[in-house]
């Protein structure tokens, strides 16, 4: 409880704060980051991938800034991250398609591992109209993940929700629902700098942790979940969100009330909405190239196996992006995740990710984490991972790329637990993936 008045105090100062410190721009800075790659809109002559000019975009959904800062859900990422996406016009909205698909063949080591050839990825539409100073944008996103099957697939030292409803997986990282968001926002500006907004999902993500894993400009090349993806950004799929928040220049303040129970082995449904948890998170880009955040959540009995008990969350997270050259990048996260449980126990955990593009065509990535967790076999274990890994992507059509990847995890559990991982544990991905944008 002290956390919590602690975290709300220091989220209301900080507003008021940064209010006398700013000044009021003008218009939207005409610099390459707040500018969105655009295809197919009526007018624009075709081209390549490479060669396609950038245009200006409308201001952010939730505000007047640019519209690269919106993630996931009301997330933020930096201003310079790119967004990929088919757009068209249609009677005033503007319409958004993408497309990745990933094929993957994983081997995981030792008695504790496996092997499990399976499809992975997401489908996200959007539709966006500007109402004078209002903005409303619906979105839609599906996954193809519920196809590999209740358990999921392989993953060394993953724990978190159920393929069954009796037992916990553990080794393995379970499948995201068909629907992973369906939602709805509306930001009315109320000044140069100012606006308020809400957002409705059912599902939806509400204002808890970083951007989800497969949506940060660090890791979304990565086609495995973080082991510490229950610390940081589980409530990304939650069966019912409504968040209210403030945006003031490169400040963001949000409110949610959502669903604290995690999507249950059924994912081709649709869960029961409660709305019986609350979180409150602040955001602050202080230039083009980061975004960071702080936020604390109270989460009503999210386990099914556990439900008596109840979990607060703090996260704390940075994210940078830069560009290298014309065709080289780099992104970069950093990010803390600690759990309170209402049974006295306390859990952390701590993730380090990157990608690194050398040019148009490769990717490298990289993600090193760290985690105390309960359901290894012990009742406290340290356990941590890292991964490297490589894509080479090739232009097969003008809005489409085929990439092959590949990557290996090691990882690293205490001595009472290596014998049972059979003594030197890892983990191998081979994958190729259809991106369309």
């Amino acid at each position: 409880m002290k956390m919590r008045s602690a975290l709300f105090a220091a989220i209301l100062a900080a507003l008021p704060a940064q209010a006398l410190a700013d000044e009021a721009p003008g218009d939207m800075p005409a610099d390459p980051h707040a500018m969105h790659k655009m295809h197919d809109m009526p007018g624009m002559e075709k081209n390549n991938r490479e060669a396609m000019p950038e245009m200006p975009m409308a201001q952010g959904l939730l505000g007047p800034y640019p519209a690269t800062r919106d993630a996931s859900g009301t997330a933020w990422q930096p201003d310079a991250s790119e967004h990929g996406g088919l757009h068209a016009m249609l009677d005033g909205w503007m319409l958004m398609g993408h497309l990745q698909l990933n094929a993957i063949y994983d081997t995981q080591s030792g008695p504790r591992g496996a092997d499990k050839a399976f499809l992975a990825g997401m489908f996200m539409g959007s539709a966006r109209r500007d109402f004078g100073s209002g903005t409303l944008s619906l979105r839609a996103m599906l996954s193809p993940d519920p196809f590999m099957g209740k358990r999921g697939y392989p993953l060394l030292l993953a724990g978190g929700e159920t393929a069954d409803g009796v037992t916990h997986l553990v080794d393995r990282q379970h499948p995201h629902d068909l629907f992973m968001e369906l939602s709805a926002s509306y930001s009315q500006r109320i000044s140069g700098v100012d606006s308020v907004f809400v957002y409705f999902g059912y599902p939806g993500e509400p204002a808890l942790g970083p951007a989800a894993f497969m949506h940060r400009p660090s890791g979304m090349d990565n086609p495995a979940a973080p082991i510490s993806h229950h610390w940081l950004d589980s409530t990304h799929i939650t069966y019912g969100v409504a968040t209210a928040g403030f945006v003031h220049g490169n400040w963001k303040l949000e409110v949610s009330q959502f669903t604290g129970r995690e999507p249950d082995q059924h994912r081709f449904d649709f869960d029961n909405a409660r709305f019986d948890s609350t979180s409150a998170r602040i955001t602050f880009n202080p230039d083009d190239h980061w975004s960071m955040q702080v936020s604390y959540g109270h989460i009503a009995s999210p386990e099914q196996l556990d439900p008596s008990i109840d979990e607060n969350r703090f996260t704390a997270s940075a994210t940078y992006v830069t560009k290298l050259g014309d065709e080289s990048s780099l992104a970069a996260t950093l990010a803390f995740g600690a759990k309170h449980l209402s049974d006295g126990t306390d859990l952390s955990a701590l993730l380090f990710e990157a990608e690194y593009k050398p040019a148009d065509l490769w990717t490298l990535f990289t993600r090193a984490e760290w985690k105390q967790d309960e359901e290894l076999g012990l009742s406290r274990a340290e356990v941590g991972e890292l991964t490297l890994g490589a894509i080479r992507d090739f232009q097969v059509a003008e809005h489409a790329r085929i990439g092959l990847g590949a990557s290996y995890s090691f990882a690293f559990a205490p001595d009472s637990l290596l014998p049972s991982y059979g003594g030197s544990p890892g983990g191998t991905m081979v994958f190729t993936r259809l991106a369309i944008e």
